[in-house]
């Protein structure tokens, strides 16, 4: 599955659903997909995304690609895209849409 995030202050970020799921769970939004924030809710989840992966830089997960020639991919390396387009979207005070 992939979920793919909009707004209109920002180009479309799409993801792997295991990744989208747990970034919206860090966001403290639910995991149903379709699914739709404010923009006034945009801010806060943000900082609450933006908290998650900082405190998980004391330990960090790393996901498998599941090809042996691959490195592991970082959480927070995962959820930059995420990040850019909450951020865009917290400026211009603009809504986020996933499905």
């Amino acid at each position: 599955m992939l979920v793919t995030f909009k707004t209109d202050a920002h180009a479309d970020i799409t993801m792997f659903g295991k990744d989208a799921l747990a970034m919206l769970s860090m966001m403290g939004h639910s995991t149903t997909v379709p699914g739709a924030m404010m923009a006034d809710e945009v801010p806060a989840a943000l900082a609450r995304l933006t908290a998650a992966i900082e405190a998980e830089k004391a330990s960090p997960s790393l996901v498998e690609s599941g090809y042996a020639d691959e490195p592991p991919v970082s959480m927070k390396l995962r959820a930059m895209p995420l990040m850019g387009l909450l951020t865009a979207s917290a400026k211009a005070k603009d809504y986020v849409m996933w499905e």
